[in-house]
């Protein structure tokens, strides 16, 4: 498989060239490991990746190399009889961000979600890697069942105590086919109710931005500096290249998806051809999938790039759509911004949902 997504990137590399003869190349400005639990991978075939990426593309000199891990893969007891932390090891490779998917401190919520990491493990893992990085982003879920706001706040002020930058926090998601869909299903817990999820998010919001973070997405809040520019690449529209089986790549004008197959994707690139799928976007996706970007961050949605990138029509409709939640102070508009209010933050995807066009 590594050598697989090695070879996907050499593949792809002209889709990174010259923009015209004036123009400088486009240039590499985030890697991001992702999509599963990248720190299974050893040490060296994580270089080999990165090394691959340096020798096929031009990359920023302030590049920002992020891996997502779980702590259960961070507190290895293996490393623990060696001189040598696997911190100082990701360092020396490159990497200067992490993602740690933490999503509580508390013993009963991590076993009610199937997480493979306890509680001791998560705070272990960040005691440690707060001693080698100090660009940190850790997930956290709220609105969990029997997750009272007294607790919250303490997952909350847990986090906030180990002094890292960045925090991604999301309402907990109940998906078919789980342990928790079932025991759901049995009665043996209650469903998460949005209600709490709601009073949880407004905590969430008063806390981190009472510490000076900035609540610049959603679902993301970052000290000043520490924005995901991996993430915000998305949000604002950015070109972005995704390697290995699922992965989506967008350029502008369309989407593409490599097949979620192993066993078909590797054959594919042992036959040098690249598993995908393409979608060209119309006039109309574009503008929806802006809508839906930009109203989940503090860049909001631009009025004048409506109308010069999709024409007067889309801006008489999104005006239209838009008034009633500008009269419910769910929406506001300043200095040709159209953005979602404190109180309209949490309802943000429907109001989205609200002021697409649909074909």
């Amino acid at each position: 498989m590594v050598l697989a997504l090695a070879k996907e990137i050499q593949m792809r590399k002209n889709e990174f060239k010259l923009l015209d003869c004036a123009q400088p190349k486009e240039k590499i400005e985030t890697i991001y490991f992702g999509g599963g639990t990248p720190s299974v991978l050893q040490i060296s075939e994580l270089k080999f990746l990165i090394d691959t990426v340096y020798e096929n593309y031009e990359v920023s000199k302030n590049v920002e190399i992020t891996l997502e891990a779980n702590p259960d893969d961070l507190t290895d007891s293996s490393y623990g009889v060696q001189s040598r932390s696997i911190f100082e090891d990701y360092r020396s490779i490159g990497i200067n961000r992490l993602s740690i998917g933490i999503q509580s401190f508390f013993e009963d919520d991590l076993k009610l979600m199937n997480r493979a990491h306890n509680a001791a493990e998560a705070k272990k893992c960040l005691e440690e890697a707060t001693k080698y990085f100090d660009n940190i982003s850790i997930d956290l879920i709220y609105g969990v069942p029997n997750m009272s706001n007294e607790k919250w706040k303490q997952n909350i002020e847990t986090a906030l105590s180990f002094g890292i930058p960045h925090l991604s926090s999301y309402a907990l998601t109940v998906e078919p086919k789980t342990a928790l869909k079932k025991l759901i299903q049995t009665g043996k817990i209650a469903a998460p109710q949005d209600e709490v999820a709601a009073e949880h998010f407004l905590i969430l919001v008063e806390m981190l931005v009472s510490k000076g973070f900035i609540h610049y997405e959603l679902s993301n809040f970052g000290k000043e500096n520490y924005f995901s520019r991996n993430n915000s690449a998305y949000w604002l529209g950015n070109k972005y290249i995704g390697i290995g089986p699922s992965a989506h790549s967008y350029d502008g004008i369309s989407r593409s998806w490599n097949i979620s197959n192993n066993s078909i994707y590797l054959k594919s690139i042992q036959e040098d051809k690249l598993p995908s799928e393409l979608e060209i976007l119309s006039i109309t996706d574009r503008y929806n999938e802006y809508i839906m970007t930009g109203l989940r961050t503090i860049w909001g949605v631009s009025l004048d790039r409506i109308e010069n990138e999709f024409g007067l029509k889309y801006l008489i409709y999104l005006k239209k759509q838009s008034f009633k939640f500008l009269n419910d102070n769910l929406l506001v508009i300043e200095n040709g911004i159209l953005k979602p209010t404190k109180k309209g933050k949490f309802l943000t995807d429907g109001i989205a949902s609200d002021l697409f066009i649909l074909n």
